[in-house]
């Protein structure tokens, strides 16, 4: 499963082109939302506008470790 990070930006077309190549996808609004994916694609945007928004949100430690985590389990 493949988390959009559904924040800001246009992270729908993100999630209809990963279902018109199969790939399922959810939404990531929320850290916990992080332990249910296997990859988070970040749409892109206005970058200080989405850097607030994970702030914001108390994303942006959880999205480290996410990503800390994935490159190590490969």
């Amino acid at each position: 499963m493949i988390g959009v990070l559904a924040l800001q930006g246009n992270f729908t077309k993100h999630i209809e082109l990963l279902k018109r190549l199969g790939i399922s996808s959810t939404e990531v609004r929320y850290p916990d939302q992080l332990n249910n994916i296997d990859g988070l694609v970040l749409p892109g945007g206005e970058s200080s506008v989405i850097s607030d928004s994970i702030v914001r949100n108390d994303l942006l430690q959880p999205i480290i470790e996410f990503s800390r985590f994935n490159k190590k389990s490969k």
